[in-house]
């Protein structure tokens, strides 16, 4: 039997970064298994459709790696892939259950079913679902009789078509990361099949999709868990084989820290996107323009423009919920298909660290050559109109490497090499600067002149000589010689920044700044 599994995502906005991990999972699992992964677009709420949401989805799964095997996008032999385009089917389908009396027409109104709820709790009922006790009471085909029920149908009046519940049935299946589930169907509720706009509801949409689509592994989020029981009991009436199940862990909202790292203050709960604005982390893959609860226009910053690689994220990702037994953190997607298994993903929920996902790609940045990364610097240069060199983009990258996170940091943080600063660290020059280090950087840049090989060693080499002439150490002289070269108190090897600056520039830059700040 081949192995299919589906990732169904809602086009309602952006795709959150649990939902990647979930299509993480399934890609992970499907090539483990020599199967397919199927992209099935779940449209059947257009009150909560977003235009261009199902694009933003498919240019997010390419961007992370994932190859989709057959669906929307690609195409393949259940065509259509998206759920709008299947009312038919539907209908067929739902048409099936009421003739066989696993489902029934029900026509009541918003009000009514309210008005039911506040009875029972008026009466003190712990239960106020509509379900199979409660079922009696209300407007449905059930209370009503065939001939009521054609009449309010012919008359149009809008109706819904309800699971019918068993009163006293055990459900049992099997979960593959959570073991044996049992529930009884009278904790359950006749849920909404067919909403009255004539589309499916997700619990009958993704049973029959599944079911037409040969799904053998529905591999999704634990906030289904709940919807199982009613899915497996939908599978037994239509007398369909169900595919097994494993409900996912939740990503948990990250703990508040301090700049240090300290927790001060422990969350608990879903991770969400206002978790994600709060501490100023990104929480969908690609940059999303859409609006908050105020309809005002928001861009949210993606992964990929926030510049974290695609192997940075899917091994952030494969790692929080499950890992190979060992204590191995980097892996190749190759690796985590050969690695992979759902009897190793958490039950318990994962807290979200974006300090790791940071690590991450501090890792996979360091780990690029210099030449690619200097093509970047090149790139990103460029767009700002600014000159630069691959040999100088190479000394630069090998100057920032070990101290940046992701690549933009490289050229952004290096600037100063490009134009000298219009203004130094105020505190700093208070601190630092003095006529005794502003003397020394005199005599340094005029030594400068008698070198015709100029590179950090020999710039190194000078400036000991000046110091030791004058019985200065070097810790007198370095920060005022760092303002003079950048404007800033700190920053990455001044050697080095010099050997990129070349000599015209270094004297140039130190006269600027005995010139502004005085001798």
């Amino acid at each position: 039997m081949e192995i299919r599994v589906r990732f169904a995502p809602s086009p309602t906005g952006g795709l959150h970064i649990g939902g990647v991990r979930t299509a993480l999972y399934n890609y992970l699992f499907a090539k483990k298994m020599g199967g397919k992964m199927l992209l099935r677009i779940e449209d059947t709420d257009q009150k909560r459709f977003v235009p261009g949401a199902e694009e933003y989805i498919i240019e997010s799964l390419k961007w992370v790696g994932i190859q989709i095997d057959e669906g929307q996008g690609v195409g393949g032999p259940h065509a259509p892939y998206r759920q709008s385009e299947r009312r038919e089917i539907y209908q067929q389908y739902a048409q099936q259950l009421l003739d066989a009396g696993h489902a029934y027409y029900a026509f009541d109104t918003e009000d009514e079913i309210e008005a039911m709820r506040q009875r029972l709790q008026a009466a003190g009922a712990a239960n106020t679902s509509y379900n199979a006790l409660t079922r009696t009471q209300m407007r449905n085909s059930l209370t009503l009789g065939a001939d009521e029920t054609k009449r309010l149908m012919d008359a149009g009046t809008p109706y819904v078509v309800r699971a019918k519940i068993p009163l006293k049935e055990e459900i049992r299946f099997k979960d593959l990361i959570r073991d044996w589930q049992v529930v009884h169907a009278n904790t359950l509720d006749d849920k909404v099949l067919m909403k009255s706009d004539g589309l499916p509801t997700y619990h009958l949409a993704n049973i029959v999709d599944d079911h037409l689509m040969q799904i053998t592994h529905v591999i999704r989020g634990e906030e289904w868990l709940p919807s199982a029981p009613l899915h497996v009991l939908l599978y037994k009436f239509f007398g369909w084989q169900a595919p097994q199940f494993a409900h996912l862990p939740l990503i948990l909202k990250p703990d508040l820290l301090d700049e240090k790292g300290n927790v001060i203050e422990v969350r608990h709960g879903k991770l969400s996107k206002r978790d994600a604005d709060e501490m100023n982390f990104p929480i969908f893959p690609l940059t999303w323009n859409g609006t908050n609860d105020n309809d005002e226009d928001i861009t949210s910053v993606g992964y990929r423009e926030a510049g974290y690689y695609t192997d940075a994220l899917i091994n952030f990702l494969a790692l929080l919920g499950w890992n190979d037994g060992s204590d191995k953190e980097f892996f190749t997607v190759d690796e985590l298909v050969q690695s992979f298994s759902l009897e190793r993903v958490h039950k318990a929920g994962s807290k979200f660290d974006i300090r790791k996902a940071k690590w991450f790609n501090q890792h996979y940045l360091r780990a690029k050559s210099d030449t690619e990364l200097a093509a970047g610097v090149v790139e990103a240069l460029k767009r700002q109109n600014i000159a630069c060199t691959t040999e100088k983009a190479e000394k630069i990258v090998r100057l920032m490497k070990e101290r940046v996170t992701f690549p933009q940091e490289i050229h952004e943080q290096t600037m100063f090499l490009f134009a000298a600063s219009e203004t130094y660290d105020a505190t700093a020059v208070q601190t630092k600067w003095n006529a005794e280090a502003a003397g020394l950087l005199s005599n340094f840049k005029d030594e400068l002149t008698t070198l015709t090989d100029f590179n950090a060693e020999a710039a190194k080499h000078t400036l000991h000589v000046v110091l030791e002439k004058a019985g200065v150490k070097i810790g007198k002289v370095m920060p005022a010689l760092r303002l003079a070269l950048t404007g800033a108190a700190n920053g990455p090897d001044l050697m080095q920044i010099m050997d990129i600056l070349g000599r015209d520039e270094t004297q140039n830059r130190i006269a600027l700044a005995l010139g502004k700040l005085g001798r």
